[in-house]
Parts: C-alpha cells; structure tokens; sequence
C-alpha cells in the first residue's frame, strides 16, 4: 500500500503537480489493496521554468495541519517535499491502523510541538525502517526530505528484503 501510495506521488511530483491534502481519507483502496491517490480539490500546478517549484497560497483557507509541513503552515509555501512530509503521515496513519495523527492535540498543539521538534513515535510493531522512513520524511529542512523518486526505490529495497522490515521491539524478554 504505502508503495502504491509513493509511486502515485512520485508521477504527480514528476508531473510539476503539487497535492496539497495528501493524506488517508484522500486514498481509494481496492480489494486487491490497490491505492489511487485522490482528492485533487488543493492540487496545483508548478510552473516548470522555476528553478524552486513553489506554490505560494495567497489566500487564507483552511489548510490539513496536521498532515501539512511547517513551511507550508508558517509560509503557505507548498513543494514536493511539503507533500512528503504529509506522505510520512499518511505512512504512520497507515502503520497505526488509522489512528488520528497527534491523538487529541489541539492544531496548535500540534503547530507547537512539530516547530520544536516533536515528531510521531513509531506505531505498535512498526518496522524500524519504515519508521525511520517517515522521520526522514519529517525533517524540518524541506531540501533534505527524499524525493519521491527516493522514497519509492527505498521501498522497493525494503520490499524486497523483508528481512528488514523486522520489528525492534523496546520490551525485554526474561528468560526463567
């Protein structure tokens, strides 16, 4: 699933095309568990000949905050990687079986705590590496978040050696 996610991403991002509202209640499953990235109503376009694709909202509309980028929160100012930030989200949304990001947190508690530095522990019995994926996918610095095309061959490698997926547990086993 998470994949599936990336590599729809990965096109709107090779696209120029920049989502916005990407998050869990924005992807269509299958039966076959086939996502489709959806809900375009705050995509934009950016304009190719920029050499930093930005997409400034001038506008105060309602913004996903809890899904959404600190630059994009402080700045309006949405890119690739603002959507990679929400895509580390949506992974640990998908991790934690549809728990709400930040449980209870007001918006800005959550506003608060991500510009200190806070970030989302690992879900129960996630993958190490996954959870690292998605730390990666938080950093502060927008130009240091993987690109999609990253996050996507990152993946593939995790996928195909699944012996990494492995869980590291924190409890410790007594023998007796």
């Amino acid at each position: 699933m998470l994949r599936g996610i990336a590599a729809g991403m990965k096109y709107l991002s090779d696209m120029n095309y920049v989502h916005r509202d990407l998050a869990a209640r924005n992807i269509l499953v299958n039966s076959n568990l086939v996502c489709k990235v959806s809900d375009f109503g705050l995509s934009r376009f950016l304009e190719d000949d920029a050499t930093d694709p930005t997409y400034t909202s001038s506008l105060g509309g309602k913004i996903p905050i809890r899904w959404t980028a600190p630059e994009a929160i402080a700045y309006r100012k949405f890119t690739s990687a603002s959507d990679v930030w929400s895509y580390g989200i949506v992974m640990w949304e998908v991790m934690s079986y549809g728990e709400r990001p930040y449980w209870d947190m007001s918006n800005q508690d959550v506003i608060n705590a991500v510009e200190q530095d806070y970030r989302l522990p690992p879900p129960m019995d996630c993958p190490t590496a996954l959870h690292q994926l998605m730390l990666d996918c938080w950093v502060k610095e927008r130009n240091l978040r993987p690109k999609f095309s990253q996050i996507v061959a990152t993946l593939d490698k995790l996928i195909r050696n699944a012996a990494s997926l492995k869980v590291v547990t924190s409890s410790t086993h007594s023998s007796g």
